[in-house]
């Protein structure tokens, strides 16, 4: 089979998919941090952009926020204490919207966030044509990838097999022509011996996305770049990664449906797919400088709770750094220019939103 193939089952089979079965697969006891684990700061900064949106349309009675790919549910539970003091007006307006495919997630979450203003769904197909903004935060990383190298001069595509009853990859034709469509368009430097990877899945989730936003917003929050970037002579393997107790290998083929497989995302992508479904580009960061924008006006007062002791006000401080330094995916150093933040959005007028205040154009 395909490497996306193999890499669907591993991480969505209904039974034995990594995602799919009960274990924590974030935070300490899992296999990496996503940044709403580290500090309910990142939600409630977030919180402040999705008022800010809510504005630009008009204060719509109803505003629906679609995060995708909800998991155990802290980003919700954050955000939604949060406007309820912030902005009670703007949460009055909230329909949250979580979408989930893993059944026993989607009720852990339920009860997590525990707020009359979510409700949990599987997928995108279930939900009408909303006007408010679809949100993901580590999403189109776990999506399958098919990988591709040249070999002989010529494109091959990496299989699964098995050898002696052993897992292994091997070399045959391209698949799809939209995997070879994708190669000419964005890595048509590609090197003897060289790899990259190629995500036809996350071109038809924008394009779905696009689909159930009458009017508002996309905005997803990565770790990626640019297909100029991100498809270079400094990255001879690709990025595809496997993770596992916060560890990162090439190891894809051991213990299938316990380790977390990941790729960085190409961003070029999907703002073409974005752009050709009807989304228009309103902007590209860093989630450092998306952050830093937000945060400047309150000068990060959301980082504090009310009668924190120093100790736990140092501990939150350290938890933004590592939300904003720079940084090599989840290293010490920080998440601040690895993970970029992509908008798009329809029927919206092209507004200035705060976050993209220190965006480069």
């Amino acid at each position: 089979m395909t490497f996306a193939r193999y890499m669907q089952l591993c991480l969505y089979h209904p039974e034995y998919g990594y995602y799919m079965q009960e274990p924590e697969r974030t935070g300490v006891a899992g296999d990496y941090f996503t940044s709403a684990d580290l500090h309910p700061v990142f939600a409630r900064l977030v919180a402040r952009q999705a008022a800010e949106i809510w504005d630009f349309l008009d204060r719509p009675q109803r505003f629906t926020w679609v995060e995708m790919g909800a998991g155990r549910g802290l980003f919700a539970r954050d955000f939604l204490n949060w406007t309820v003091k912030a902005w009670p007006d703007f949460h009055a307006a909230l329909d949250y919207v979580a979408v989930e495919p893993a059944p026993r997630r989607r009720q852990r979450l339920l009860e997590v966030a525990a707020s009359d203003k979510l409700r949990a769904i599987e997928s995108l197909e279930e939900l009408e044509p909303v006007t408010g903004c679809v949100f993901s935060n580590e999403l189109v990383d776990a999506f399958p990838v098919s990988v591709v190298t040249r070999s002989g001069g010529k494109l091959k595509e990496v299989y699964v097999t098995v050898e002696g009853g052993t897992l292994r990859e091997k070399l045959g034709p391209l698949s799809d022509s939209a995997v070879a469509a994708a190669v000419a368009r964005y890595a048509n430097q590609l090197e003897e011996g060289h790899r990259v990877e190629v995500c036809l899945a996350a071109a038809r989730w924008i394009r779905s996305a696009a689909e159930k936003l009458a009017r508002g917003f996309v905005i997803t929050i990565d770790y990626g770049d640019l297909a100029a970037r991100l498809y270079s002579k400094e990255r001879p393997r690709g990025t595809l990664l496997a993770y596992h107790r916060h560890t990162a290998s090439e190891d894809f083929f051991a213990a299938p449906g316990q380790r977390d497989l990941t790729a960085h995302v190409n961003f070029s992508a999907l703002m073409d797919a974005g752009r050709e479904a009807g989304l228009e580009f309103l902007g590209f960061t860093t989630q450092e400088k998306f952050l830093m924008a937000l945060g400047e006006q309150s000068q990060f007062s959301e980082l504090y709770e009310p009668g924190q002791t120093e100790v736990e006000r140092l501990q939150a401080r350290l938890n933004l750094k590592r939300l904003i330094f720079p940084g090599e995916m989840e290293g010490p150093a920080g998440m601040g220019t690895i993970f970029k933040v992509l908008i798009q959005h329809r029927d919206a007028s092209a507004p200035q939103l705060t976050g993209l205040k220190f965006a480069t154009p």
